[in-house]
């Protein structure tokens, strides 16, 4: 399993860590995500490593910014 955190700009309640989690778990192989608007993390554990760029997109779809920590 591999854990890869980023931070998020933007995010300021609930719905926005919801906004995320929905466009991220759409990404092929994660098994786990944690969104903190209070935070502003993102925490993805997937059975592979993950392609960065895919998470930073699906996150900018989401409505916000994120950066690998």
């Amino acid at each position: 399993m591999t854990t890869t955190e980023y931070q998020v700009t933007g995010m300021t309640c609930g719905h926005c860590e919801m906004s995320v989690r929905e466009e991220v778990s759409q990404l092929a192989g994660i098994s786990d995500i944690q969104v903190s608007a209070a935070n502003g993390t993102l925490v993805v554990t997937s059975a592979a490593p993950l392609d960065d760029a895919a998470v930073i997109a699906a996150v900018d779809e989401a409505g916000y910014a994120a950066v690998r920590a």
